[in-house]
């Protein structure tokens, strides 16, 4: 990982032109400042990049008069928009592999450096879980925790709520300008202005339902560790808590009734081997036991840019392409099922998904796009 420093004004809008640039995931993004070192390189270079991997037709590189327009608009809602390189970027966010290439943020930016805790779980919560998330949030909270979730109804809208005045920070799908759900207008404006709204999203956008895994993705992101409250077998928290432990973050959950359905989610992460916490006071001992310092997800293999990709062996493209399914693997098994290295293939990845043919996902997953 570099040392953080700041960005000029041109290398901001080169990095906000490149990182929002249609088929350029953050895991590309991140590619093509190792490979390039300089976002303004790889601008210039990704259009021939994106014809050598067969993409037909000119491809579009975001404007520098768009990019301008996103700036200016963040400025006048009185957001900002930090990019991953830069010292206020969240610590622990930025040891994701790769972070989010930008954030925008509302509110008070300090409390993403204080000691976080996420806490998430059902919208169908039950009264008494409910009531255990408030309980948790506002003890935590006194106890110098800042409380990170993602605003939605259920136990997300109670932890922001009881963790007002200690420190809250909301995790949004979409734009930080657009509120969601609705119901909760006071809520959000609360957090915006005691708070942090945080989106890694531009602004204006609507959020969709693919988004809200790497919304996910974010929440536990920023915390030491994490608090599954109430899920179902199927739930979104479930995502987050996988998400938690590949990240090398504490996975905690507060076990239910077998009767419960609501429960059946965090009774399978405790038995999977979450660890089972009852009360605040459980919560505190788990997280007054961890380093900060181990907290970080795993180091991302190096990327293998050798030999030039115009002659990277057309049998390791289509070894990849054939690997490539519907729905995100790890990069790691693409590149088992390829026979590659790790580094090779996520080169290769780059190369597809300049062409069309393969999407990076943040957290270290691809699929295939056609």
């Amino acid at each position: 990982m570099t040392s953080p420093r700041a960005l000029s004004d041109s290398e901001r809008l080169d990095w906000l032109r490149l990182a929002r640039t249609s088929g350029i995931g953050p895991v590309t993004f991140a590619q093509l400042l190792a490979r390039y070192a300089d976002a303004g390189k790889a601008l210039e270079a990704v259009p021939d990049l994106a014809r050598k991997a067969g993409r037909s037709g000119a491809f579009k590189v975001t404007s520098a008069s768009d990019a301008e327009a996103e700036l200016e608009a963040t400025r006048k809602k009185g957001a900002r928009l930090i990019a991953s390189c830069e010292p206020d970027y969240p610590p622990l966010l930025r040891a994701l592999a790769p972070p989010p290439p930008f954030l925008s943020v509302i509110g008070n930016l300090s409390l993403a450096s204080r000691p976080t805790l996420a806490l998430v779980g059902a919208r169908d919560a039950s009264a008494a879980g409910r009531k255990i998330a408030r309980d948790l949030a506002a003890s935590t909270g006194k106890a110098g925790y800042v409380i990170v979730s993602g605003l939605a109804l259920g136990i997300d809208g109670e932890v922001h709520a009881a963790s007002l005045t200690t420190g809250t920070i909301a995790v949004l799908a979409g734009g930080v300008d657009q509120i969601y759900p609705p119901q909760h207008e006071r809520l959000y404006a609360a957090i915006a202005a005691e708070g942090l709204i945080v989106s890694e999203s531009p602004l204006g956008y609507a959020a969709k339902a693919q988004d809200f895994p790497r919304r996910n993705r974010i929440i536990t992101g920023l915390a030491s560790g994490v608090v599954v409250v109430e899920a179902a077998a199927r739930s979104g928290s479930l995502i987050s808590a996988r998400m938690a432990g590949e990240q090398g973050r504490e996975v905690m959950a507060v076990p239910g009734s077998p009767l419960d359905a609501r429960a059946a989610g965090t009774n399978e992460l405790i038995r999977n081997g979450a660890t089972l916490v009852r009360n605040a006071d459980d919560v505190l001992e788990v997280l007054s036991s961890l380093s900060l310092g181990s907290v970080r997800a795993r180091t991302p293999p190096p990327f293998d840019w050798e030999p030039a990709p115009d002659v990277i062996p057309a049998s390791q493209i289509a070894a990849v392409r054939q690997a490539l399914t519907p729905f995100p693997l790890p990069i790691d098994e693409i590149a088992r099922a390829a026979g590659l290295a790790p580094g090779r293939c996520a080169a290769i990845l780059s190369e597809l998904e300049l062409g069309g043919e393969a999407q990076t996902i943040a957290g270290g997953l691809a699929c295939r796009t056609v």
